[in-house]
């Protein structure tokens, strides 16, 4: 048998290299996202009907002298749900204390944080739907009656203790609004749906981050790159960086189309925002099973990765593309997917759509 030689897809532990256009945080994200967070829901850029509505929330809480509603902020990750959070607590004037749900394991660690709380602070739990039970239960009393019970001892001889809680919001963030409990969902005054952007949105994002980093990005080289950005600001700011990057070291420095394109080929995203592991799958899809119908575990093992990797980080911008179908049987390979690996589709290959507002 021939050694097919090291996956293409792979990098030197033999796990996918970070990808450029990966939704979620990676390191070095973290200062330069805390740099380019918009101070004010007037700095925001995009969702204009959630913060129409978060406008009303807090400039009703502000006349009546009361803490917001607790609000609940639900989207894909990269949207902007945790500078919404901070700009609550900088519209308030108020603290803001930051955890996420897979921190709080026991009923303690909620605890300890809620009575630390001040009148008025804001509290944000991100990925809230990953709280523990217990910790969950105990924010049901801490949301509706700002107090909560702490047990000391056990068995027979265990005491409950309440301790009051100073009023405070409750900022939820969740990537899976269908995870969450139906009892700590109902106890949110204000849910905002976040939504994907669109092209005018992202070259808006994109000529803010370059005024903030100094960047000079031309008309034509943000349009190129918001093209590219999979409707998401976190990949618009990275891939921006990214594209500085090449400018500088093999270009003048200026960002033009010309070289956001070739900055672009040498980071593996295509025109579509697809990268090496979407092609991958692509190429998989179409060329090993002949666009399918195929389960994504088998899929998984063409492409040398975890089921979960394809499920959860990449099937969902290429479904959203219209490149993939799903059906009772499997994956099918829509013929968008075709004519992009430029191929022709079979004549029963199923119809698919674009539903991202992006395209």
């Amino acid at each position: 048998m021939t050694d097919p030689g090291p996956d293409p897809y792979a990098g030197v532990d033999g796990h996918l290299d970070e990808r450029a256009v990966d939704t979620g945080v990676q390191p070095g994200d973290t200062d330069v996202e805390a740099s380019l967070r918009p101070r004010s829901l007037e700095e925001f850029v995009g969702q204009p009907r959630v913060r129409e509505q978060l406008q009303l929330v807090l400039e009703g809480a502000r006349r009546r002298g009361d803490p917001p509603d607790h609000i609940l902020l639900s989207g894909p990750p990269g949207l902007g749900k945790t500078s919404l959070a901070m700009i609550i607590a900088q519209e308030m004037g108020a603290a803001i204390r930051l955890t996420s749900g897979p921190a709080l394991e026991r009923a303690g660690d909620l605890a300890a944080m809620l009575s630390n709380l001040v009148p008025g602070d804001v509290l944000f739990i991100d990925e809230i739907h990953r709280t523990a039970r217990p910790a969950e239960e105990m924010l049901y009393l801490a949301m509706e009656d700002f107090r909560v019970d702490v047990v000391v001892g056990k068995g027979p001889g265990a005491t409950s203790i309440p301790l009051d809680v100073a009023p405070f919001t409750l900022v939820g963030a969740t990537t899976r609004a269908g995870s969450l409990t139906g009892p700590l969902r109902d106890r949110f005054g204000f849910t905002g749906q976040m939504e994907f952007y669109d092209v005018p949105e992202l070259d808006r994002v994109l000529r803010r981050a370059a005024g903030i980093l100094g960047i000079d990005l031309r008309a034509d080289g943000a349009a190129e790159i918001a093209g590219r950005c999979r409707g998401t600001p976190r990949v618009a700011n990275r891939l921006l960086r990214r594209v500085r990057d090449y400018a500088e070291v093999r270009a003048d420095g200026v960002v033009t189309r010309e070289v956001a394109r070739d900055a672009l080929a040498v980071y593996d995203v295509d025109e579509l925002g697809l990268d090496r592991l979407d092609r991958a799958v692509l190429g998989a899809l179409v060329r090993s099973f002949h666009g399918g119908p195929v389960g994504v575990s088998t899929l998984a093992v063409a492409v040398g990765e975890e089921p979960g990797t394809v499920e959860e980080v990449c099937e969902p911008y290429l479904v959203r593309a219209g490149m993939i179908a799903r059906t009772p049987r499997g994956r099918v390979a829509t013929p968008l997917a075709w004519t992009h690996l430029g191929l022709a589709p079979p004549a029963d290959a199923p119809a698919g759509h674009r539903v991202d507002p992006l395209f």
